[in-house]
């Protein structure tokens, strides 16, 4: 098992991260990171993301089960990151927020495009969109297993967003290059500038063969 206090660490900056840079705003949004094989921490209730403490932060195990932290609930949002630690075995960071852009997308049946940029070849190669369902509930969390394999981005129509990667930074940056593409689409297209994406052959070349990122695998 991954040491829960450097757990606490890594969520901690991310908090203030996803709030320094827009990612999060007001008690929105929750956030967690795999422990072990079947536990990962996860935000309480309630927080707010600029500000946690070790209070704020519950370990919870795949079976529902929450440990160490009396009178603390963890997040509403669990079965959508038990969905994510269940499907994908690799993943170790989640990320749900609802930042400006993102949502408007979210909201809209606006297709993002992943050959803007480098960044948005990498992170942005597979975006799904999961059918609205109420925040919480199961029947949310079957809508995110559904897709948790085919993508590490997820859009939840009229909700948010949902990122998961390998690792808290990844999952980070991930979020925020989502972020920047959703913003630069939105100002574009208000702008009516027409925006000029690489050719397919030559994103497929960056994805298959840079050396910026290794090459994801997927399973389906």
């Amino acid at each position: 098992m991954r040491e829960i206090d450097a757990i606490r660490r890594e969520l901690q900056q991310t908090g203030k991260y996803m709030m320094e840079y827009g990612l999060a705003w007001g008690n929105s949004g929750n956030i967690s990171a795999r422990a072990s094989a079947d536990r990962y921490v996860i935000t309480a209730s309630g927080t707010f993301m600029a500000e946690l403490d070790d209070e704020d932060l519950i370990v919870c195990d795949l079976e529902g089960n929450v440990f160490g932290v009396e009178g603390r609930r963890a997040s509403k949002e669990t079965p959508m990151h038990r969905a994510v630690y269940e499907e994908r075995p690799e993943i170790n960071a989640v990320l749900h927020a609802s930042p400006f852009y993102s949502t408007l997308v979210a909201a809209s049946s606006i297709e993002i495009p992943s050959n803007w940029f480098i960044e948005s070849m990498y992170y942005l190669e597979r975006v799904e969109r999961v059918p609205y369902s109420h925040p919480g509930s199961e029947a949310l969390g079957e809508g995110v297993r559904g897709k948790a394999k085919s993508a590490n981005i997820l859009l939840l129509d009229n909700h948010g967003v949902l990122v998961y990667d390998t690792s808290i930074r990844e999952a980070r940056m991930a979020l925020h290059t989502l972020e920047m593409a959703c913003k630069m689409l939105i100002v574009s297209q208000s702008a009516g500038i027409e925006m000029k994406g690489l050719p397919s052959d030559v994103e497929q070349a960056f994805i298959e063969g840079a050396a910026y990122k290794p090459r994801r695998s997927w399973s389906v």
